[in-house]
């Protein structure tokens, strides 16, 4: 059995939606920061990803940790609460709630803990004022929870400016494409305690693709969301996690 065993519960920023590879399938940073552990320790590594795009943060506590924790890893990574900021209620204290949950459950487990903040979308969206507000207020009450716990390892990156930025991010402006998930990734191998290759913080420019404007990028991207909304459906419906839900082992490259 490899000494880590390692397990990433989320929604699209850790399914990894936005980093498509040639085959249609999705990445992320979590699959590279996984395979980046393995390559900087030097040793295999056990990885499980259950994340589902497009789940609020309370199915994803629901339905993911849980299962999680039944696979019996060393450590757990955890981000929700994205999807609940484009929502018009959302309940900022609730979802830190969750956050201590999760936390509560991993101390009781003997699981050691990985908790990220998403990066910041708002500067590309509509009503990205509201969205960035909301994201501030969430990213500040989760860090004031957890300032007293140093044993939970973090990886925030909400507060990152550089990520922000319009280079990080894909057609549709919500998920960052591969060079934003590459810079996470360095982030979360980082708080491991390990050196992430140093070209992940700047992967080199991608081929620059057409951005949707105006009416086109409304009706590309934002009206099939707001269809969802409308019929209460979410593009996670149906949706397997990666693997299958189980171990998956990762040699070291190189």
């Amino acid at each position: 059995m490899a000494s880590v065993r390692y397990v990433a519960i989320g929604d699209s920023f850790t399914e990894g939606v936005g980093d498509e590879l040639p085959d249609g399938t999705v990445r992320g940073w979590a699959d590279l920061a996984a395979q980046g552990w393995a390559d900087a320790a030097g040793e295999p590594i056990e990885y499980a990803n259950l994340a589902i795009r497009g789940k609020l943060i309370e199915p994803i506590v629901a339905q993911q940790l849980e299962p999680a924790l039944a696979l019996k890893p060393t450590h757990l990574s955890f981000n929700g609460g994205g999807n609940d900021m484009l929502r018009p209620r959302t309940g900022i204290e609730r979802i830190v709630d969750l956050f201590d949950h999760v936390v509560r459950r991993c101390d009781e487990e003997g699981v050691q803990l990985i908790v990220l903040s998403g990066a910041n979308p708002s500067a590309g969206l509509p009503l990205g004022k509201l969205i960035e507000a909301r994201g501030d207020r969430l990213s500040h009450a989760v860090e004031k929870r957890l300032e007293t716990r140093p044993d939970v390892l973090t990886a925030y990156n909400w507060f990152d400016r550089e990520l922000a930025g319009a280079e990080f991010w894909s057609v549709d402006r919500l998920h960052m494409n591969p060079r934003g998930h590459h810079r996470v990734a360095a982030r979360v191998i980082e708080s491991v305690g390990l050196a992430p290759p140093g070209e992940w913080w700047h992967l080199r420019e991608i081929p620059e693709i057409e951005r949707l404007k105006g009416s086109a990028y409304y009706r590309e991207h934002v009206a099939p969301w707001v269809r969802r909304r409308l019929t209460r459906t979410s593009s996670g419906d149906g949706r397997e996690p990666k693997f299958g839900g189980r171990w998956v082992t990762l040699e070291p490259l190189g």
